[in-house]
């Protein structure tokens, strides 16, 4: 009792999560129900933890000279588990999460120029037109319940959809959003299956798995021949420009936009919707992004020279990326055994490094349970390297993570200046990841326009 005691302090009413000491046999249930609740509460209390699953050793990883050993210094060694393999290529494809070796450093190679520093003015400008209109759609909603889960879904998705590949979603994008939310619920749950066969062998949910991804893949083509046909009418050059050019097999092509679309909307937007979630609870936050966000102009033409002026609003999006971090684990196969960091691996061991854990642990952070922007604004300590990894680190840091964090400082900023956002249910919400972070129910918030 005294562990769990332990476990339930370390969350505020606003993050905790209520659960015991995951059993042997409750790991495999959590991980197909809610994978927060697979961590022991030790995890949050030591550099790692080892134990037994399905037979394989699994390693809970915290040491951040350790983490840097695998996902920085010598990644070559470890490899994507089978089971996430599974579960994400459905959507994925063999795009640039999912590719390795040769295949990945071209991929990685033709899509870095594009999401370098020079096309955030232009991103800022596509994140102004579509923040502008949701903020007077809203307006017009006369106070009216909001679900902003669902909002800023769609908000993503059309910006994601405006500035890579210049084509509005208003026609695809619910299609695109219930085959996504479809599988996340269902398929992308594993079984022990999915855990215990070699990756060439399929369960009888892979069968379900391969039927979806036809579906999903026919409506990527659809979106691509869309966009060839557009090609002739004045388009500006964007990244499906650039992927088309680079790539001529359309089966890599459909692969890529795939990855795109899913994870260049889908993280964001659920970082966009905690943001707001922690604003609505922690009282004097909104306040104070009103009052920074209030003389600048964010409007398509001026966000990109707001941006650097927006320190407090990044600084509350930095926070919320660590309390709710979207990809809440890196699963990793030793494909040898290694010592990272001290940590002797053995062949074959699953090693997990979870942001969710290390951005809570106790040997890591000050106060690790509470929301406290100021922790990441100019002049306070740095984060020890590799204790914060909301985009991961090393060769395979996420390529996107300058474009999300602009999406999320400007949207909050835009967002708050333009409305207090309230949440009048006290009813908790709490966190269950599946493929990421989401909210075990969406709650509906008050937005009162700002005088």
């Amino acid at each position: 009792m005294r562990a769990i005691g332990q476990w339930r302090a370390m969350f505020p009413r606003a993050a905790r999560v209520p659960v015991e000491a995951p059993s042997r046999g409750s790991i495999a249930r959590a991980l197909r129900e809610n994978a927060l609740l697979a961590f022991p509460p030790e995890a949050f209390e030591e550099e790692v933890v080892v134990r037994s699953f399905l037979g394989r050793r699994q390693v809970i990883l915290n040491r951040p000279a350790s983490i840097q050993h695998i996902l920085v210094d010598n990644p070559a060694s470890y490899r994507r588990t089978f089971a996430t393999i599974r579960m994400l290529r459905p959507l994925l494809g063999n795009g640039i999460l999912l590719s390795e070796g040769e295949d990945w450093r071209q991929q990685r190679r033709t899509l870095a120029p594009a999401f370098g520093p020079r096309t955030i003015p232009p991103l800022a400008c596509h994140i102004g037109q579509a923040t502008g209109a949701l903020i007077d759609r809203l307006a017009r909603r006369g106070g009216t319940p909001v679900d902003l889960l669902t909002e800023m879904q769609f908000l993503a998705l059309e910006i994601a959809g405006r500035s890579m590949f210049s084509m509005a979603t208003d026609r695809h994008g619910p299609e695109l959003r219930e085959l996504m939310t479809g599988y996340a619920e269902h398929l992308g749950r594993p079984s022990v299956l999915d855990f215990l066969l070699p990756l060439p062998i399929p369960s009888p949910r892979d069968l379900a798995r391969r039927r979806f991804h036809r579906r999903w893949m026919a409506l990527i083509r659809r979106l691509i021949a869309e966009r060839r046909e557009r090609a002739s009418e004045g388009v500006p050059t964007d990244l499906f420009d650039l992927l088309s050019t680079e790539e001529s097999d359309p089966d890599r092509l459909a692969n890529q936009v795939a990855t795109l679309i899913t994870a260049g909307h889908e993280t964001t937007a659920v970082a966009l919707f905690w943001a707001f979630y922690l604003v609505a609870t922690t009282p004097g936050i909104d306040e104070r992004i009103a009052a920074e966000a209030g003389p600048l102009d964010l409007g398509p033409d001026r966000a990109a020279e707001a941006l650097p002026k927006l320190v407090y609003t990044r600084a509350v999006v930095q926070e919320a990326l660590r309390l709710y971090p979207p990809a809440f684990t890196l699963v990793r196969q030793a494909r040898h055994a290694d010592t990272a960091g001290g940590i002797a691996i053995p062949a074959r061991a699953i090693v997990m490094i979870a942001p969710w854990v290390l951005h809570r642990h106790r040997r890591l952070w000050d106060r690790p349970e509470q929301f406290h922007p100021a922790r990441f604004l100019p002049g306070a300590p740095a984060p020890e390297r590799c204790a914060y990894l909301p985009f991961g680190v090393g060769p395979r840091v996420c390529i996107g993570a300058q474009f999300a964090l602009t999406e999320a400082t400007l949207v909050v900023a835009g967002m708050i200046r333009a409305f207090r956002i309230e949440l009048p249910d006290a009813e908790r919400v709490v966190p269950v990841a599946i493929v990421t972070t989401q909210p075990d129910h969406p709650p509906l918030f008050r937005l009162a326009p700002r005088q």
